[in-house]
């Protein structure tokens, strides 16, 4: 990893866009709903959720409906880039093997293509706000900052299981059981205050779920983020970061041969 290879990256940033850009118009091509998943899926999600979870279980949280959609669609972006990620390498053989380019670039531009995803379904959320009054405070200028953190994260482990998805196909399946059990020990559908204190300190070991704590904190109740956990989530976003592009940079000699 040196100065050449990011300036290798940094020549190569309008391929970049246009690979990510190109996906995404070609997951809607011939679609009669075209764009329109993209808002769809979340909400149907949202619909069945928000049924079961402030009915059923009578959970108690102020602007609920907004707390889960937030939560479902910045999970779903992670879902979505590593999912894309997962397969940027393996799923292009011929251009891996035949041309020359930082390989990276897929794995970058697939997470770009879930990003762009979720900015659709952002407008769902932001319908919600509009219509329920919520109150917007200085403090959403927070939100620019808590996102990058979290894109580097998503690209991080989006690195690392390409790469290893290439030797090891295995990893596919795993990481499928992985996103399963995430889903339920990140609080996306309930808030820590369920737990005892104790339990809330290990939940919030999970960065993910800090940055989506955070993210709500700013958006739906106008707090500021507390400095140790933006913190955290941070550093454990750019240490995820360093180790997937390690991984990645490692192995990326011999995809041409394994593929």
């Amino acid at each position: 990893m040196d100065i050449d290879h990011f300036k290798d990256l940094y020549y190569h940033r309008n391929l970049i866009w246009m690979i990510a850009w190109g996906d995404f118009k070609w997951r809607y091509k011939n679609s009669i709903l075209g764009y329109f998943w993209s808002l769809l899926e979340p909400l149907v999600m949202f619909v069945i959720l928000y049924i079961v979870f402030s009915n059923l279980m009578k959970v108690q949280v102020e602007y609920y409906q907004l707390f889960l959609l937030l939560g479902i669609i910045m999970w779903n972006f992670f879902v979505k880039a590593t999912n894309l990620g997962l397969t940027a390498i393996v799923g292009k053989p011929s251009l891996v093997q035949k041309v020359y380019f930082p390989r990276e670039i897929l794995v970058i531009s697939a997470c770009i293509t879930a990003m762009l995803q979720s900015l659709f379904e952002s407008l769902i959320f932001i319908i919600f706000m509009i219509a329920l009054h919520i109150p917007l405070s200085w403090n959403i200028l927070y939100l620019p900052p808590i996102l990058a953190i979290f894109f580097i994260l998503t690209l991080g482990t989006a690195l690392a299981i390409s790469a290893l998805n290439v030797f090891y196909r295995d990893i596919q399946f795993i990481w499928a059981v992985v996103l399963q059990a995430g889903f339920f020990i990140t609080p996306i559908l309930y808030p820590l205050s369920i737990f005892p204190q104790s339990i809330q300190y290990i939940f919030r070991l999970n960065p993910i779920g800090q940055i989506i704590i955070t993210s709500r904190d700013c958006i739906l109740y106008s707090y500021a983020p507390f400095p140790l956990s933006l913190a955290y989530a941070g550093v454990a976003s750019g240490l995820i970061l360093v180790i997937g592009y390690i991984i990645f940079l490692r192995l990326e000699p011999r995809f041409a041969e394994e593929m």
